[in-house]
Parts: C-alpha cells; sequence; structure tokens
C-alpha cells in the first residue's frame, strides 16, 4: 500500500510540474498574465507531494518491505538501522529521487521566500525549475521506479554494498546532492533572467544565497567524500582523481567562480555575461557528474551500475538542458550589456583573475576525465592519474592563490598599488622565509615545496582585511571570506604535508614483531575473529608507540559480509595533533606472518579541518547575507506602509 501511495504522489508531483511550466511559460504573454497567481502555489505543493514520495521510499527501507524490488536488491533484515535508512539512497533509483526531492522542495523554497526578483523574472525562473525537475521526473517514471513491485516477496534482501555500509553513507551523498540540485536554482536563475532580459545586481543579489547555500553543502560532500574514501578503501590516500571524484569536483570549481561573479554583479553590478554563463556551466557539470556516474560507462567504487539504457536518457537529459540554455545565450547574449568598467588593479579584476584561474582547473579536470573514455571507445585504454592532474592543475592553482591573498585588500572599482605595498610585502616574506626553510631542512619536491611555502602566506594574507577594522561591528560576510580563505590556507598546508613528509611500511609480520613508521614503533600483539551486527571479522591488535611514549592500542580489521558476499577493510587511524597514524590488515601469507601496512602522515587530517573551515565561513557569508537581505526588506515594508497611512 505504501509502495502504491507512493508512486501514486510522484505522478501527481509529475503532473504539478508540468503544471508549473505551462502556466509560466504562458503569464510571460500579456493576454493569460494572469496565470501567474497559479505558479507559485503550484511549485510549493509539488515540493511536498515529492517530499511525500520519498518518505514513503524511506518508510519501505526502514521496514524492510521485501515486495519492493529496490528493497530486496538493496536491503537485508539483520541491517543496522543507520544503514537501512542510508540504504534509501545507496541506490541508483532511490538516490534519484532524493535529487528530485531536493529539487522540488529547492523550488517550493523559492516560490515561498523569494521576493526580490520582479514577479515576471521570478515566475518565468519558476518555470524553468520545472522544466528541469520534469525530465527528472519523467527519468524516474519511465526508466528508473523506485516503487517497483516484485511478483512475489523476496524471502531475504540481497543486502547492501560493504563498501557502502559505513556512517559516511549517512552524510555523503545528501550533503552532495544539495550541492548538485542547489546549482540547479542557480540554473533556473540564469535561464528566467535571460527570458525576461532582467541581468543585473537584483538578479545577482537574489541567486547569490542560493549558489552559496549549494556551494557549501558541496563543499561538506567533498570533504566528508574524501575522508570517508580515506579512511574505508584502505589505500591511505585521500584524493585519487578517480572519474567520480571529478564529478563532484567540477560543479564544485564552476560554483566557486559563480558564487565571486554574483558577488561582483551585486556590488558593482559588473560581470554580467560571465554571471549568466557561469550558472549554466554549473548546472552542466552537475549533469556530466550525474551521466558519468549513473551511465555504466566508467568502472568506479563510487558509480552505480547501471545499463547503457538509462545513461543514454541521462545523456539526452543533458543534451536538453545545457543545449537549450547555451541556445538562449546565444539568442539573448546581445541584450546583456556589459555593465560597469573597473581599472586591472581592483578588486573586480582580482576575481576575474581567479575565475579564469578556475575555468582552467575546471577544463583540465574535465580533459583528463573525459579522455580516457573516448579513448576506450576507440579501443585503446589510456590511463590519466596524478602525474597529469597534480602539475598541470598546479599551472593555474598557483597564480590563483597568489591573487587571492591579494584580492580582499583591493579597493572596488580602481586601486593604488602604494596604498597595498605592505599588505603584499608581508605575506610574501612569510612565503619565501617558509620556502628557504622547507628546501634547506627537507628538501622535498616540487609542488610539496610550493605548497608548504605558500600556505603560511595565504594564511596571513586571509586575516588582513580584518586589519584596523573594529571586529564587533565587522559584517558576517567579512568573517566569512576570511575563514574560508584560511580554510584554503590549512588545507593546502595539509595536502602539502602529506605529499612531502608521509612514510609507507609494508611488513609481515607475526605476533611480537615490531616496526618502525616515521616517530611511531608499532608492534603486532595478536590477531582473532570478531563480529559484528552484520559482518564477521579478523581483528590484529596493534599497540604505538610515538617516539618511546606510552603505547596506544589501534584495532585494524578485515571484515567479511555475507549479504551481499564482499570484503572490507577497516584501518584504523592514531590522530596526534602533528598527524595521523594509519593502519590496515593485510591477508595471511604462505609462510603464516601477516601482511601489515603502515603510514605516518604529517598533519594530514588539516586537508579536512580546512574543508571544515571553508564550509564554516561559506555559512557565516550565507547568514550575514540573508540577515542583510531581510533588514532590507523589512524596511521595504515599512516605507510603504507609512506611504499607505500617508495616502489615507
Amino acid at each position: 500500500m505504501i509502495a502504491e501511495l507512493g508512486l501514486a504522489v510522484l505522478w501527481m508531483a509529475a503532473a504539478l510540474a508540468v503544471l508549473q511550466l505551462v502556466a509560466g511559460a504562458l503569464s510571460l504573454r500579456p493576454a493569460t498574465a494572469h496565470l501567474a497567481g497559479v505558479v507559485r502555489p503550484v511549485a510549493i505543493l509539488q515540493g511536498v507531494l515529492v517530499a511525500c514520495a520519498f518518505a514513503a521510499l524511506i518508510w519501505l527501507f526502514l521496514s524492510t518491505d521485501l515486495s519492493v524490488k529496490l528493497v530486496a536488491e538493496n536491503s537485508h533484515s539483520a541491517k543496522p538501522f543507520i544503514f537501512k535508512l542510508a540504504g534509501t539512497w545507496g541506490n541508483h533509483e532511490g538516490s534519484m529521487l532524493m535529487w528530485v526531492t531536493i529539487m522540488s522542495l529547492a523550488g517550493g523554497f523559492v516560490a515561498l521566500i523569494e521576493k526580490r526578483l520582479p514577479e515576471n523574472t521570478l515566475i518565468a525562473t519558476l518555470a524553468g525549475q520545472a522544466f528541469v525537475s520534469l525530465g527528472f521526473y519523467a527519468f524516474l517514471l519511465l526508466a528508473s521506479n523506485p516503487f517497483e513491485r516484485l511478483p512475489e516477496a523476496a524471502p531475504e534482501g540481497a543486502g547492501l554494498n560493504p563498501l557502502l555500509q559505513d556512517i559516511g553513507l549517512a552524510f555523503h551523498p545528501p550533503t552532495l546532492y544539495v550541492g548538485y540540485v542547489g546549482l540547479s536554482i542557480a540554473f533556473s536563475f540564469a535561464v528566467g533572467a535571460l527570458v525576461t532580459r532582467d541581468v543585473g545586481p537584483a538578479f545577482a543579489r537574489a541567486m547569490r544565497p542560493w549558489v552559496l547555500g549549494a556551494w557549501i553543502f558541496l563543499t561538506l560532500g567533498i570533504t566528508a567524500g574524501s575522508y570517508w574514501a580515506y579512511y574505508t578503501l584502505g589505500w591511505g590516500g585521500w584524493w585519487f582523481w578517480d572519474p567520480v571524484e571529478n564529478a563532484s569536483l567540477m560543479p564544485w570549481l564552476a560554483a566557486t567562480a559563480l558564487l565571486h561573479s554574483c558577488s561582483v554583479l551585486a556590488a558593482r553590478n559588473a560581470l554580467r555575461t560571465w554571471t549568466v554563463m557561469l550558472g549554466v556551466v554549473a548546472f552542466s557539470m552537475s549533469m556530466v557528474g550525474t551521466f558519468l556516474v549513473r551511465s555504466g560507462i566508467l568502472t568506479s567504487v563510487h558509480a552505480f551500475a547501471v545499463d547503457p539504457t538509462r545513461g543514454s536518457f541521462i545523456l539526452a537529459l543533458l543534451a536538453i538542458y545545457i543545449g537549450g540554455a547555451l541556445l538562449l545565450f546565444g539568442l539573448r547574449a546581445s541584450t546583456v550589456t556589459e555593465g560597469a568598467r573597473f581599472a586591472v588593479l581592483s578588486r573586480e579584476s582580482s576575481l576575474v583573475f581567479n575565475n579564469v584561474m578556475l575555468c582552467g582547473i575546471l577544463g583540465i579536470v574535465l580533459v583528463g576525465t573525459l579522455y580516457p573514455l573516448l579513448t576506450e571507445a576507440m579501443g585503446v585504454k589510456v590511463s590519466v592519474g596524478p602525474p597529469y592532474f597534480n602539475p598541470v592543475s598546479a599551472v593555474f592553482a598557483i597564480p590563483m592563490m597568489m591573487v587571492m591573498a591579494v584580492g580582499p585588500v583591493l579597493r572596488w572599482r580602481e586601486d593604488k598599488g602604494g596604498r597595498i605595498t605592505w599588505q603584499v610585502a608581508v605575506p610574501a616574506l612569510v612565503s619565501a622565509v617558509a620556502l628557504l626553510a622547507v628546501e634547506l631542512l627537507f628538501a622535498p619536491n616540487l609542488l610539496p615545496a610550493l605548497g608548504l611555502a605558500l600556505a603560511p602566506g595565504l594564511a596571513v594574507a586571509s586575516v588582513q582585511p580584518l586589519v584596523g577594522r573594529n571586529l564587533r561591528r565587522t559584517p558576517l560576510p567579512i568573517y566569512g571570506m576570511v575563514i574560508g580563505h584560511l580554510g584554503i590556507a590549512v588545507a593546502l598546508f595539509g595536502m602539502a604535508s602529506e605529499g612531502a613528509f608521509s612514510t609507507e611500511r609494508l611488513a609481515a609480520m607475526n605476533p611480537g614483531d615490531s616496526q618502525q613508521v616515521g616517530p611511531f614503533k608499532v608492534a603486532l600483539q595478536d590477531i582473532g575473529p570478531v563480529a559484528g551486527p552484520n559482518w564477521t571479522a579478523l581483528e590484529a591488535t596493534v599497540s604505538a608507540s610515538y617516539a618511546g611514549g606510552e603505547p596506544t592500542v589501534l584495532h585494524p580489521q578485515a571484515r567479511t559480509f555475507a549479504n551481499p558476499p564482499g570484503n572490507r577493510t577497516e584501518s584504523a587511524l592514531l590522530t596526534r595533533w602533528n598527524g595521523q597514524l594509519y593502519a590496515v590488515l593485510g591477508e595471511e601469507g604462505d609462510d603464516g606472518r601477516w601482511q601489515m601496512r603502515f603510514w605516518w602522515k604529517p598533519f594530514v587530517p588539516m586537508i579536512w579541518y580546512g574543508g571544515a573551515l571553508v564550509a564554516l565561513g561559506g555559512l557565516l557569508a550565507l547568514l550575514g547575507r540573508v540577515a542583510r537581505d531581510v533588514k532590507r526588506l523589512v524596511a521595504i515594508d515599512k516605507i510603504a506602509y507609512r506611504r499607505e497611512r500617508q495616502g489615507r
């Protein structure tokens, strides 16, 4: 009954999306302008209905209704509660329903609270959002029905992929999807502004909170996904340049550029064309990522195994949405005026430069991700990995960070070099001293050395906008910018330290044997069986002593799952202020010794601390912007009320 109700509600939501699109499009004509009053309530009701459909699917998973095909294929009665819940979106159909749910709820919130845009632009935006949603409704209802029943209930479920049976599944996909789908709002805003030829500061101020919100969740999703892969896969790395990892990075790069363009357009009425184009590009990258993950054209631990037919459906949606938006942009680009001019030395110029660098990195990642797929289609297998991505992206990333250190202290429109001499000199001196010290003491490879030198200079530069300010009266967006840039410096230091100073030890050990791993002495004490709620494991007991101190006990595991059958390594981590010891249990050799793998990774947690700081900075900026907009709207309402009373 719940499955049928969920499917019926989903069909109703799709019908409302059709109504929202048709009414929105017709209301732009003078003869049918009265239909505009239908669009807002329909958008809100659509969001409520699709949320009910998603709640129905959650209930089916929590109750382990094995008469539903999706539950039988992706769940099991013995799974812990959290994995039953996360299993709702740990599969293709469920994750797509989550996608549509977030998209429709976002559209409903726009209809409910957005008051800054002219009414015709808002209606065009909501019509654009309905148009995007319709394709995904069609995909779900015609090709990927999450509520499909089995002819006969399965005696037991197949379970969830062992790699996905981790707490990370409860947090990583939802945060990432909010980011992905949030960019659909930016796309709809761009389409709406092009339709009504209303690209200006008001449009940017209305779109900026939605872009910022999507960017925050993308940042959190990428950071959480990186750490999840780091401790779950057992290979000791935090980023592999996997195609699906890249699929989340590309929209983040575009969203970062879009966020800066929105700020320039909102503050200085410049970069109009940039802002609209980046709104299209950011959502395009989300669609490209969706196609890569769900088309079945690549093999990845992150990808959903989906048949090529459904992949073709997504490719068709990508062509319709992105091709249509680019066509509209081409037809209306001449109507988007240039906007206010600015000097070469100005904050606008620094943001434009960094946008160009971000787009350069985006192009590099896109080419490196798609090139192996193209060559494989021609019968030639090519591997593209860190030897390509790291140095080529650094060509753009290093100048970008140098300009990022200076940009926040520049004035809008025009500035003079003499005014910012010390703001440039202090971070440059810090970086120069750091580079000299690193080369003299450690002599690492070039890229880690540059990262270790740039990070402290960027950290100093990031707090310079606070110098000379009254900290109690400093707006929240300024604090957000400072903390966000500081987070980039912290993450960069962690990345560079991991690349420069990591120590790895692969050893065959018997109980009682010990190894030296960096400053740690590790000893294998015992290996024995343990059991979990839905798995069994061999667990090693390892003692680790830092620089001769008191030992700490670690328990790396090799887990075995029965439903579905599979194995997973469970690494053990020992975190100190200056780094992390990483231990993995391997297989037993023919001689009875156990393969053990250890890493000492100095300052590696700073990668994820930095990511959290970046997201925190975005959150503070968002709260500050929203509070400012609320005050402005309240003031406008008061003025209107006073005028109305005076008129009486």
